[in-house]
């Protein structure tokens, strides 16, 4: 007896439903004698969205780690999501519960030995895909470089420095420091720190005893 979870989810379009996606999903389990324990749904929700805004989702991946099924049913592998990067990692999630999936309109099933070879080819795809990616990022870094554009924020001035160093002397808060200055907090946090770590520093160094004579010696 195999024990199937069926899944299904409709895009944020008003005019679709899940009802066409339930009822192929239910023959298909008559004709494979199918014993279905669960039917999680999402409707009007999209695929790129997490599990946090996907209840149906979120509630059969909480199957799959107490292994309430044997296998995951959908209509189509797009319906778990629009991230092949997130398609892999839900793949080996269930896999490592051993948890099958059924994909109908794909026709796959990572239960027999073909479905698995091509559910093994998604991973290697999602591996190629991250690193055209990563090339593309760093080529247009390269590019922008090369055009003499100077990359992350722009430094800042030095009037509004001394003026954040001004206000944190005073004993200014970093929140109304950075409401005077205009700069961010977390800035002013930062410039904060740097301050204390460097008055630190100095402390340190004008309690820093002498050395003692050597041979009890006084020097002349």
């Amino acid at each position: 007896m195999t024990r199937v979870a069926i899944y299904a989810r409709t895009s944020t379009d008003k005019n679709q439903t899940t009802e066409n996606q339930l009822r192929q999903l239910t023959e298909v389990g008559l004709r494979l004698g199918w014993t279905v324990v669960a039917v999680h749904t999402d409707e009007g929700v999209s695929g790129t969205k997490g599990r946090d805004r996907r209840p149906g989702f979120d509630a059969l991946l909480r199957g799959v780690a107490r292994r309430e099924f044997d296998l995951i049913a959908v209509w189509s592998i797009c319906r778990l999501g629009r991230s092949l990067q997130d398609l892999v990692g839900f793949l080996a999630e269930v896999q490592a519960r051993g948890v099958g999936l059924y994909c109908h309109t794909q026709a796959l099933d990572s239960t027999t030995p073909s479905g698995r070879a091509l559910f093994g080819m998604i991973a290697v795809f999602s591996e190629f895909e991250r690193a055209m990616i990563r090339d593309r990022v760093l080529a247009g870094l390269e590019r922008t470089r090369a055009k003499g554009t100077r990359l992350g924020r722009p430094p800042m001035e030095a009037g509004q420095v001394e003026a954040i160093r001004a206000l944190l002397i005073a004993g200014t808060g970093i929140r109304e420091t950075a409401r005077r200055t205009g700069a961010g907090a977390s800035t002013v946090q930062r410039m904060h720190a740097a301050m204390e770590a460097e008055r630190g520093q100095k402390s340190n160094r004008l309690e820093r005893p002498g050395r003692a004579p050597a041979f009890g010696i006084s020097p002349a």
